[in-house]
């Protein structure tokens, strides 16, 4: 979710143009609902009768189940992200597409997910293959939705009702590498799974029966997945589950829970509804962040860019826009011309835009992220110590009071989310290799930044618990039980749970009963009921937070 509402306040509009946060831009394609207008009232099974009627379906049998990250030699990894197309880079002063660097790896939660090294996370050689000598037993999965349009009220859809408004008033007249907003329209709608997200969803639920198949064989109950009641979560959790179970097969093959998003419910997998300190959004921490950076890195480009246009008096925030509309139209339409205008240098000020938005918003520098996140953890606990939850929390204490609804022996368990929902349970369960650059300025990139929300959030990402049995040492082949997190195919360290540090080692492995024991005293450490309804100070941007907690007194 990108928080960047403060933004309209400062995005001027032309004269005699009113926009509202609520109001759909009405250059947006579909505005009503995301069916397809041909689509059919009905079946018509007389004449397009179903295949199991027609029959003939030729030999069937199956073949056993995968299990790459056990069986194979090595991880696969993620780098394309076909079929967009490659976005373009300012080279000089003419827009080119630059193979050596790639714009779509610079837009935080707006890029497409891609396959992260553990060394960025200080674990070099470690792979998301289960280690030598260890067995995959449970995997728990938290994944995020795919590609979607922006917000109604974010930054594209205002930039396009400001300048067609500038159009239809005063005018405009763009040349060289802006001359294409002559004849731009706005052809994005708001929120929605695009086609791309689509299939990135698809193709994670195929990839996950690669990766993790075998482990279907221990189940003794259809498996139960859990999403959100937005329209983005439940198409991304049905695309997922075609993926993975084959499109023929897949309605059959599961239970999908769907938890409502909306206040006052409890969901662990939306959890900021119950969580607004004295009725405060401190998500708002992070649009000040992004909104005071813009304002360091921008600058020269409204300088570059402002020649190229008359009739319309750049700022730093149409430009971010601009920026912003790159992201959106690649994985709306497949390609944007506005991609061209920035350079590298502006591209990276970019990621750090939303590196800051997350830290302050829904990360470390927030006070209410660990709070908002500890649900998670308690239902994660109780699925690992075979244990109802307790309640206290975000934690849906009807749904999570029954083992129907929140079954404690899946051998893998399925969860989507959004993005924020991943950067709060990760600041909840301290995973602090995060961490190593914080708090993080707002008047430059520290050079050793390690928060980059393109490898904790971005469209389609998958944080994973593996639990493994694994022998005891080299020289003990008992086997005893461990877990290990991996993120975009990269592994995290553990070592900011007290525990787990004492037991580092180059696989990122805890014994499952140390890391049990850790997550009981971080869920202990959050006061769920001050750090989320009481008054206390905001602590403004920036500010030297770094556990996602408030400073009690």
């Amino acid at each position: 979710m990108l928080c960047l509402l403060a933004l309209l306040k400062v995005l001027p509009l032309a004269a005699g143009v009113h926009v509202t946060a609520q109001q759909a831009s009405s250059f947006a394609g579909a505005t009503s609902s995301d069916v397809f207008t041909a689509t059919a009232t009905g079946p018509d099974t007389s004449n397009f009768p179903e295949p199991s009627v027609v029959g003939f379906a030729g030999p069937t049998p199956t073949g056993d189940e995968p299990f790459l990250l056990q069986t194979g030699l090595s991880a696969p990894q993620k780098s394309d992200i076909f079929p967009l197309e490659h976005p373009q880079v300012l080279l000089g002063n003419t827009p080119q597409t630059s193979t050596s660097f790639n714009p779509a790896r610079y837009w935080g939660n707006l890029s497409p997910w891609f396959s992260v090294d553990s060394a960025a996370n200080g674990l070099p050689g470690a792979s998301a293959r289960a280690p030598k000598g260890c067995i995959i037993k449970q995997i728990h999965m938290l994944q995020r939705h795919g590609a979607r349009y922006p917000a109604a009220g974010d930054p594209p859809a205002q930039f396009a009702t400001f300048l067609h408004g500038v159009a239809n008033s005063t005018g405009f007249k763009a040349i060289g590498t802006l001359e294409f907003l002559n004849t731009w329209t706005f052809e994005l709608g708001a929120e929605l799974l695009t086609t791309f997200g689509q299939q990135q969803l698809f193709e994670r639920g195929s990839t996950f029966r690669i990766l993790y198949g075998k482990l279907l064989d221990g189940f003794s109950h259809t498996p139960v997945f859990r999403t959100t009641s937005e329209a983005r979560m439940v198409d991304s959790a049905i695309n997922f589950a075609a993926g993975f179970f084959g499109v023929q097969t897949y309605q059959n093959s599961y239970r999908l829970e769907v938890e409502i998003e909306s206040e006052p419910f409890n969901n662990t997998l939306a959890p900021w509804e119950n969580c607004l300190p004295n009725g405060n959004n401190f998500f708002n921490l992070g649009t000040e962040a992004t909104v005071a950076w813009i304002q360091v890195y921008l600058p020269n480009a409204v300088k570059r860019l402002q020649p190229q246009i008359k009739g319309l008096n750049l700022t730093t925030e149409i430009v971010y826009a601009m920026q912003s509309l790159c992201a959106f139209e690649t994985v709306s339409v497949g390609s944007s011309e506005f991609c061209g205008l920035f350079t590298e240098e502006e591209w990276k000020g970019y990621e750090y835009s939303l590196d800051l938005n997350f830290w302050y918003g829904s990360g470390p520098g927030n006070p209410v992220t660990a709070a908002q996140g500890i649900g998670y953890v308690q239902e994660l606990l109780g699925r690992l110590t075979n244990t109802i939850p307790s309640t206290g929390s975000s934690v849906n204490s009807t749904l999570d009071n029954d083992t129907t609804t929140f079954p404690l022996d899946q051998p893998i368990y399925f969860d989507f989310t959004h993005d924020t929902v991943i950067s709060v349970i990760i600041a909840a369960m301290n995973f602090t290799s995060f961490n190593a650059a914080g708090p993080l300025p707002l008047t430059h990139i520290p050079a050793n930044n390690a928060y980059h929300v393109q490898h904790i959030a971005p469209f389609a990402t998958q944080l994973t618990g593996q639990v493994l049995e694994c022998p005891v040492s080299s020289n003990n082949s008992t086997l005893v039980s461990n877990i290990r997190w991996v993120l975009n195919d990269a592994v995290i360290p553990l070592t900011g749970i007290e525990q787990c540090a004492s037991h580092k080692n180059k696989d990122g492995l805890c014994p499952l009963d140390v890391f049990i024991t850790g997550i009981k005293q971080l869920i202990a450490e959050v006061d769920w009921t001050f750090d989320c309804t009481a008054n206390y100070t905001n602590p403004g941007v920036p500010n030297n937070l770094t556990g996602g907690k408030p400073i009690r007194h």
